[in-house]
């Protein structure tokens, strides 16, 4: 067991942290265990509970523990990397993985387009969409709340299928011959709500990344205004990019 030595120059909480990381990311401790309590780490190390608690704040900052009130603190899955440069499927992307997908319906219904999505969406206020709103899992884990909006003259009768069972892509390119060939979006950060905290099982003001995307089918016509809340303790989002001359 490697340990903290005062003797040398680097600072006895940076020690603490490069152990205690190294068993997380060695897999010494697993996903979903019970982390040692600051008493613990204290009397182990032979640090006090400040340097202990710091080194705790450094891990929680880091996604790599999570604290639950009146449980303690347990070693949090890794996160999982989100790509910016292409439009991702969520059902392929857990499949990729290793990681079974699921998916639990909140909300089907018509409704009439406000004036932000019709100015997204290129419509009037009032038009007709399709809102459909779903809880994404892996391995029946909460990652992320979809709420898509689709003009529904473009796939008219669409709420007739069963989305807990069926991928929404696969039903708009078989039967209504829909494929996204672009999209823009913007990416911020939010703090989750009461309502959105309950579903994705995390603290209320957990933090949140918030997408807001446009696609746009084969004719280059924006159909699907979606909004995403990914938690950012299991995401990180990611992109490469290429240097220039000069």
């Amino acid at each position: 067991m490697k340990i903290v030595d005062p003797l040398i120059k680097v600072p006895l909480y940076h020690q603490l942290y490069e152990i205690l990381q190294a068993k997380i990311t060695k897999g010494e401790l697993n996903p979903g265990d019970v982390f040692p309590t600051e008493l613990e780490l204290s009397k182990q190390y032979h640090v006090s509970r400040i340097t202990v608690r710091k080194v705790l704040d450094l891990l929680v900052r880091e996604g790599l523990v999570f604290r639950k009130q009146g449980k303690g603190t347990f070693v949090a899955h890794p996160r999982l990397e989100h790509g910016l440069s292409r439009i991702v499927n969520f059902t392929e992307d857990m499949l990729q993985r290793g990681l079974k997908p699921g998916t639990r319906k909140i909300k089907a219904a018509l409704i009439a387009a406000d004036e932000y999505v019709a100015k997204k969406l290129k419509i009037q206020a009032g038009d007709e969409l399709v809102l459909l709103e779903r809880l994404r899992l892996a391995d029946g884990e909460p990652m992320c709340l979809e709420k898509s909006m689709l003009i529904h003259k473009y796939c008219p009768g669409i709420l007739k299928h069963d989305f807990e069972k069926n991928s929404l892509r696969h039903v708009k390119e078989s039967e209504y011959g829909i494929r996204w060939i672009r999209a823009r979006q913007t990416i911020q950060a939010k703090n989750a709500d009461k309502e959105i905290a309950a579903l994705l099982k995390i603290p209320v003001r957990a933090a949140l990344l918030f997408i807001e995307r446009i696609s746009y089918s084969q004719q280059n016509i924006p159909i699907e205004f979606l909004r995403a809340y990914y938690r950012a303790d299991r995401y990180t989002l990611y992109n490469e990019l290429q240097g220039g001359a000069g």
